[in-house]
């Protein structure tokens, strides 16, 4: 039977060439499906439809960066989606999850749990940032983003779980 210290020692990965690339694939998978769902299933049910380039676009714009469409969609696919939130993921969340609640809610529970919080980060954070109004005055889009973000983090985690097992 396994202690309990060894049972709430936080599991962090090597930050290494194969960490690197499962992020990079887990990212992009959860990163289609947050467009899909927002770009394409969402408004395709009347819904609002998600633009996250802009608000990466908006936030540049904020800091006196280049703000064209390239920009914004270089910082929403490619460092955020692929690398930024996996990091969260991997190097903090994950690791601070296990600490305090160990294997509880097995690995679904707290994948959907990082999804909230990207969304309190994102939609209720960085929209202040960027000067826009908070959680975006809690429109349809605020909503959509919820699922989005949420459904980002399930499919994250469930491409990492699945990448690392080969």
């Amino acid at each position: 039977m396994a202690d309990t210290d060894t049972l709430r020692s936080p599991t962090v990965p090597p930050l290494n060439a194969a960490t690197l690339g499962v992020m990079f694939v887990a990212g992009a998978a959860a990163t289609v499906a947050f467009d899909f769902w927002g770009q394409i299933v969402s408004p395709g049910i009347g819904w609002a439809n998600l633009s996250p380039h802009g608000l990466a676009k908006s936030l540049l714009g904020t800091f006196g960066l280049p703000n064209n469409d390239f920009a914004g969609y270089f910082v929403h696919f490619y460092l955020v989606g692929l690398f930024g939130y996996p990091i969260g993921w991997l190097f903090i969340f994950k690791p601070i999850w296990e600490r305090i609640f160990g294997g509880l809610g097995g690995w679904f529970v707290p994948a959907a749990v990082y999804g909230f919080g990207l969304w309190i980060f994102a939609i209720g954070g960085i929209t202040a940032i960027a000067g826009l109004p908070f959680f975006l005055n809690f429109t349809g889009i605020t909503w959509v983003a919820l699922v989005g973000h949420v459904l980002y983090g399930i499919v994250l985690v469930l491409a990492l779980r699945m990448v690392s097992r080969g």
